[in-house]
């Protein structure tokens, strides 16, 4: 594993602190009626997404997850700008103002989605990963999931095929403790999801999600496995969502009690002490770092507020092969 570095928690931080900020501004737009839709935050996961990239080859490997899907095409090399035009529905988003918040997706940077679908992208993690043996192109796939999305018949399919064709994948459920709003104590007669693995003779075992050091740890065995054609392996990644399952959620299944002990490991204050404890940066260089971040937040939202919403004709365009296509029968204005 790279070594982790002074430069490494430094960049943990600018970047967590960016994520977070960036998602709080979209909380904040939200309410403004500037986003539409669905809105579902990572606001307490950010470790998991730092320690990934630490570990993973850019440029070479593959992300895909589900529909708390923000921040990760940012980590992987997307333009914030783009994914806050795509939530506004600009079209200048990443697609064209399109997909919206649950459909983020950049093939160039190798971020594969962003799907609306409750374990819709666990089988299709695998097919990428089956490509890429296939044409030995030597990259691993982090395929993530959040607790309530491994309830699907889909995951134990997926989960035999990639055991038994030995594909390069890792995947990976973000256990934050509540599928939408049902614990997971209330969904299964196990709490321990990692052990889902031992069926398949799976590598498998749980992580401390709220440590970026522990996580870049824990994926960087099963990548180095899975790349060197060993199979995949299964992590439950155990972390905590400070804010609901979306901006529509009451949270009435919690108390604020339970979210303010988490907030006493949120991942950045961790990272920021760690920081402080080994003099990596000083109180003040880290308040530059924070001016820096919440200046470029703000650039985001100017750029998604300038530009324009995409033409009509653009939804059939990106959908439609056909230029012709049958079923349009009147012009548009």
């Amino acid at each position: 594993m790279k070594k982790i570095t002074k430069a490494t928690y430094l960049k943990w931080y600018e970047d967590m602190f960016f994520w977070r900020k960036f998602e709080d501004k979209l909380a904040a737009v939200y309410i403004q009626q500037k986003v539409r839709g669905f809105l579902h935050l990572y606001n307490g996961q950010e470790a998991i997404l730092a320690g990934a990239l630490h570990v993973m080859e850019l440029g070479k490997d593959r992300m895909i997850t589900a529909y708390r899907n923000h921040v990760q095409p940012i980590g992987m090399g997307v333009d914030p700008k783009r994914v806050m035009a795509e939530l506004f529905g600009k079209s200048t988003g990443t697609s064209m103002g399109l997909g919206g918040s649950m459909h983020i997706f950049s093939k160039e940077h190798n971020f594969h989605g962003g799907h609306g679908i409750v374990g819709g992208q666990i089988p299709l993690g695998a097919g990428m990963a089956f490509g890429d043996k296939y044409f030995n192109r030597d990259s691993v796939t982090l395929c993530f999931m959040g607790d309530g999305a491994v309830r699907q018949g889909s995951l134990h399919e997926t989960l035999n095929l990639a055991t038994l064709w030995q594909l390069p994948v890792v995947f990976v459920v973000e256990n934050n403790g509540y599928a939408m709003g049902t614990s997971v104590a209330r969904t299964a007669s196990h709490q321990e999801i990692w052990k889902l693995g031992l069926g398949y003779e799976m590598p498998c075992g749980p992580v401390d999600g709220m440590d970026p050091v522990a996580v870049a740890e824990g994926l960087d065995k099963a990548i180095k496995n899975a790349r060197s054609g060993k199979g995949p392996s299964f992590i439950e990644m155990k972390t905590y969502r400070y804010r609901g399952h979306s901006m529509s959620d009451a949270q009435k299944y919690r108390t604020k009690e339970e979210v303010e002990e988490y907030r006493k490991i949120d991942p950045i204050t961790q990272v920021k002490e760690m920081i402080l404890k080994n003099k990596y940066a000083t109180e003040k260089q880290l308040e530059e770092i924070d001016a820096k971040v919440k200046a470029a937040v703000l650039e985001c939202e100017k750029f998604a507020e300038s530009s324009p919403f995409p033409e009509k004709s653009v939804m059939y365009d990106a959908v439609y092969e056909q230029e012709d296509y049958p079923f349009i029968k009147h012009k548009l204005d």
